[in-house]
């Protein structure tokens, strides 16, 4: 087994340093997209692939969340694309997996991750953000919920900022809308 190299060394540390705090923030937006933990595990798993094989390309102390989120947003549109190409296919482990499960008098889902999703955002909230058509949710989430400036958003989805001022705003009414009745049940009343 060959030994690294000094650069390869430090070529380690500083993606250590550099993106390693940001797989958190990577992996409640993959799940946001794709609203499965296993495919936003293994979203966040390709970008990170992507991302130290292309470090070199990355300049050290900028903004490495923008540049990871945007990797992964556009791993996530290069599998969505991939997919829909493809016709449906059926697992059979996943199937007889299935009906095994609906067989048994009770299913217990203990999975903590779930859950903890599940009580972070309110069923309403998530279904409604869920409900958003893409281009408005993925900026809405960028924005009001991981913090991103529209110009980090930017360059992220790869459009103006004029079209991100657009889709945030146009997002918002849409949530704004679908989000009313909600607020009326827990008592909130519009002004």
């Amino acid at each position: 087994m060959a030994e690294l190299t000094k650069e390869e060394i430090q070529k380690q540390e500083d993606f250590e340093e550099e993106i390693i705090p940001h797989l958190d923030a990577m992996y409640n937006f993959a799940l946001r997209l794709t609203s499965d933990p296993s495919d936003a595990e293994d979203l966040v798993q390709d970008t990170i692939v992507k991302a130290f094989r292309f470090f070199s390309s990355y300049e050290k102390g900028t903004n490495a969340k923008a540049w990871l989120f945007r990797i992964l947003k556009n791993s996530y549109i290069n599998n969505y694309r991939k997919q829909s190409k493809q016709p449906n296919q059926v697992d059979y482990d996943e199937v007889s997996e299935f009906y095994e499960t609906i067989r048994a008098d009770r299913t217990d889902t203990s999975d903590l991750e779930d859950k903890m999703f599940r009580e972070l955002v309110d069923d309403d909230i998530s279904q409604a953000l869920e409900e958003l058509p893409e281009d408005f949710r993925t900026v809405v989430l960028l924005c009001d919920v991981e913090g991103f400036t529209y110009e980090e958003i930017a360059n992220m989805l790869d459009v103006p900022i004029g079209t991100i001022r657009s889709r945030l705003h146009r997002g918002r009414n849409l949530l704004k809308a679908q989000l009313k009745e909600y607020a009326e049940k827990r008592g909130y009343k519009e002004d």
